[in-house]
């Protein structure tokens, strides 16, 4: 009896007409060498034509590495059938969750699988999406290391975890619909009903140790261990449950009792040595003492003789340098001094005796600043103030130093002081004649200095304006310290003492100094000094 005509119909009905996937997949060649219409469109392609045109012409899986693949593919091959669950992706990229069954044969001794696909419906992969998650939860908390219990808003149990159970003494299930009390201490069963009841009003997540002092739980026997609890809460229903953490902290209290025995006694011990070692050390201390003491007082003549020194170095370097200039001119002058002998060279004669003059006046200023940093550091100055005329001071001031004048530089003067004021008139004109002298001796040819006087509120204002080369910040910082001379004047004859004193005279009036200097622009000094109109008492 001829079975062809059958063969074809059940290839047909089996095959061709099946509404889900049937393939029939080359495992040598990897790919598909057949597919049913129900599987082409399941896999989104828009023909079968479509579907062989593909490189691949295999199904493409979420998850499933090549790795996984291989290995899957052995297994069907040594049990001949295998099932499993995996996630497909379309030809357009839309994954989907699929039933796979693949069956292993041979044909012209060639391996094959028939592959049949069932696409899952949307209640079957949320039905599997919660059993897995279902399954994850149950693990997690079956084998967590710490108690688990879950209750309902009267406090009735209603899910407690394996080490639960072994935490309390109970067993297995037997916690499921006991109220939450019954594992509280009956010192404080009403306490906690109250602030169950607190918590249901207003849930909120308490951390571990978050509960102020020690929390005592109670095992079925009646035996109480200390723990820590952390609280959390969810909704189901919209009923509330409250999922309670609990550690037996046994262990911890009895180390931390262990810790504090054994610090007490350590403690005990170091008082007894500290008290032992303070015994015993008392005359080296009183000694230490006075060593200590005499050290400080060696380290402190030391650092003055060392400081001493390194002022008498810089005196003598800068001594010299100042001192050398004058004199040779002084030298130079009188030699040609000897040279004009005739009466016709009378103008040379008086122009070297003008610059021994000045060379002179020059070493006698250089003197006065030294002898004055040296009454000053001994006390031995002190401010007389007395009825001062400002203008006139200012006038015959100005009038005394036109021997120091650059070709073409000038004072001009601005004076608003109209009535005599309280103050010593020595240390001020010795104030301005050193501003004066540093504005003209810092300034070029054709410079403008400005002085400014102001007597308002029983204070008096002098500013002093040059238009020189002026000072960088970093040598700002050091002005007023003793032989200190900014590094763009070293070329400029000078002691490096004149703002120092300044300062000291105006520690000696009440008084205070602010400079203000740009480079290549000019240098501003302002002194505000305090006085009064009539005389002290």
């Amino acid at each position: 009896m001829p079975i062809s005509p059958y063969i074809t119909t059940l290839v047909d009905i089996l095959f061709t007409q099946a509404k889900e996937f049937v393939g029939l997949y080359d495992v040598k060649l990897g790919w598909f060498t057949h597919v049913n219409p129900a599987g082409i469109q399941l896999l989104g392609y828009p023909s079968e034509e479509a579907f062989f045109e593909d490189p691949k012409r295999s199904l493409l899986t979420s998850g499933l590495s090549d790795e996984a693949w291989q290995a899957l593919q052995e297994q069907v091959m040594r049990e001949k059938r295998q099932e499993l669950e995996a996630e497909i992706r379309r030809q357009t990229g839309d994954p989907f969750w699929a039933r796979l069954e693949l069956t292993a044969f041979q044909m012209e001794d060639r391996p094959f699988f028939l592959v049949r696909l069932t696409e899952q419906s949307r209640l079957q992969q949320a039905r599997r999406e919660l059993a897995q998650s279902v399954g994850r939860f149950e693990a997690v908390v079956a084998n967590a290391t710490i108690g688990i219990i879950v209750c309902d808003r009267q406090g009735q149990i209603i899910s407690a975890n394996r080490t639960s159970h072994q935490l309390f003494g109970y067993q297995d299930d037997k916690l499921i619909g006991e109220l939450i009390e019954v594992l509280v201490p009956d010192a404080v069963g009403s306490q906690h009903e109250r602030f169950r009841e607190s918590f249901n009003e207003a849930p909120a997540v308490r951390s571990m140790g978050a509960h102020r002092g020690d929390l005592q739980a109670r095992r079925k026997d009646g035996s109480v261990f200390p723990v820590e609890v952390s609280l959390s809460y969810f909704h189901l229903d919209e009923q509330l449950y409250v999922v309670s953490y609990i550690v037996d902290i046994t262990y911890k209290k009895n180390t931390e009792r262990e810790l504090i025995a054994q610090r007490e006694r350590v403690e005990r011990l170091n008082a007894e040595l500290e008290q032992k070692v303070v015994d015993r050390t008392h005359a080296l201390m009183h000694t230490l003492e006075q060593l200590e003491q005499r050290q400080d007082e060696l380290a402190k003549a030391l650092a003055a003789e060392q400081e001493l020194g390194e002022m008498k170095s810089r005196f003598v370097s800068m001594a010299s340098h100042e001192f050398r200039t004058p004199l040779t001119t002084v030298l130079t002058s009188a030699a040609l001094i000897e040279k004009y002998a005739g009466g016709d060279q009378q103008p040379q004669r008086l122009k070297h005796l003008q610059r021994i003059r000045s060379s002179v006046n020059n070493l006698n200023d250089i003197l006065e600043e030294f002898l004055s940093v040296g009454k000053i550091e001994e006390g031995k100055i002190e401010a007389h103030p007395i009825e001062l005329d400002i203008a006139g001071l200012l006038t015959d001031t100005v009038a005394s130093m036109q021997g120091m004048f650059k070709p073409g530089q000038r004072i001009e003067k601005e004076v608003l002081c109209s009535d005599p004021v309280r103050l010593d008139p020595s240390l001020l004109r010795k104030i301005l004649v050193n501003l004066l002298s540093n504005a003209i001796k810092y300034s070029g040819a054709g410079s403008v200095v400005t002085v400014r006087t102001l007597c308002e509120q029983n204070q008096f204002t002098l500013t002093v304006q040059d238009q020189g080369v002026g000072i960088s910040r970093e040598d700002q910082e050091h002005l007023f310290e003793r032989f200190f001379r900014a590094r763009n004047v070293t070329t400029v004859p000078g002691t490096g003492l004149g703002l120092y004193i300044i300062a000291k005279y105006l520690e000696l009036m009440g008084g205070d100094i602010a400079l203000h200097s740009e480079l290549n622009v000019g240098t501003t000094v302002t002194i505000t000094i305090p006085y009064e109109n009539h005389p002290a008492d």
